[in-house]
């Protein structure tokens, strides 16, 4: 689980990890899709800082 989560966000997290374990994704995979997934709508809120040569 990334740090930095709340709550909700380790719910979701969780949730579409599960979806794409059931989906057949590989678990490094998953864990890797769901936390991009849940960073990408945190920066999209304004809640994390963009990386360098991010627009």
């Amino acid at each position: 689980m990334p740090r930095g989560f709340t709550k909700k966000e380790e719910r979701q997290y969780e949730h579409i990890k599960e979806s794409e374990r059931e989906q057949g994704r590989s678990e490094d995979d998953a864990e890797r899709i769901a936390a991009a997934t849940v960073n990408k709508q945190r920066r999209e809120k304004g809640e994390t800082k963009e990386q360098k040569g991010e627009s």
